[in-house]
C-alpha cells in the first residue's frame, strides 16, 4: 500500500512517515553499533593497552585498533572544557529533531539520522562515563596513519556531514518541496 500524498499549494507531496522511520532507525543503529564497539574496545583493547601488548593491527598495520579516552573534541582539542562540548552536542541534537519534523526526503533522513546517532553516541559517553555527567571521556579505538584515533560515532558524524554538504550543493530540499527558481525582480524605469 502506498503512502498517502498531501497536496500543498498545488504541489503533491508524499507523507514523511517513511522518512521519519528511516531517520529513527538510522540513528538507533548508529547508537547501538557505536556503544557496542566502545564496550568491546573497553573489554578487549583496554587490557591490551594496560598490559603493554599494543594495538591490534589489520591490513599490514594500516588500520589499528587501540584504546584511547578522549576528554576533548576532535584531535583531543579542548580537553579542559568537556562540559562545553556536551552542551553543544545537546544543542545539535535539538536542532536535528527540529529539522527532522520537516523530513520528506530519504537522503536527508539517512544523513540526519546518521548525524543524530553519532551525536548521541558521543553524548552518551560524555554523560555517563567518568569523571561524571557533562565531563565524561569518549572512547576512541580506530586509528589510521597520520590521523587521530576515532570511533563509530565520529565516522557517522563525518559521513553524515559530507552527505548533508552534497545534498545542499545539489539543492535537494529536506522537505521534499520542489525548488522553484524564479527570475529576479526587475524594476523598469
Amino acid at each position: 500500500m502506498s503512502e498517502p500524498n498531501v497536496v500543498a499549494n498545488g504541489v503533491q507531496l508524499r507523507s514523511n512517515r517513511r522518512d521519519l522511520t528511516v531517520f529513527g532507525v538510522t540513528a538507533f543503529l548508529v547508537i547501538g553499533i557505536d556503544q557496542l564497539t566502545k564496550f568491546l574496545a573497553q573489554e578487549y583493547l583496554l587490557p591490551r593497552r594496560t598490559s603493554g601488548e599494543g594495538p591490534i593491527e589489520f591490513l599490514g598495520g594500516f588500520v589499528k585498533f587501540t584504546y584511547a579516552e578522549n576528554t576533548g573534541a576532535a584531535f583531543s582539542i579542548g580537553s579542559g572544557i568537556t562540559w562545553l562540548f556536551t552542551l553543544v552536542a545537546f544543542v545539535v541534537v535539538l536542532v536535528i529533531f527540529r529539522y527532522a519534523r520537516r523530513l520528506a526526503s530519504l537522503p536527508w533522513a539517512l544523513a540526519l539520522g546518521g548525524l543524530l546517532g553519532g551525536s548521541l553516541g558521543n553524548l552518551i559517553d560524555r554523560m555517563f562515563r567518568a569523571p561524571g555527567p557533562f565531563q565524561g571521556f569518549v572512547v576512541d579505538f580506530i586509528q589510521l596513519p597520520y590521523w587521530a584515533i576515532f570511533n563509530i560515532a565520529d565516522m557517522s558524524i563525518v559521513i553524515s556531514g559530507i552527505g548533508i554538504a552534497i545534498l545542499l550543493i545539489r539543492g535537494i530540499p529536506i522537505d521534499g518541496k520542489p525548488v522553484l527558481l524564479s527570475a529576479p525582480n526587475r524594476v523598469d524605469s
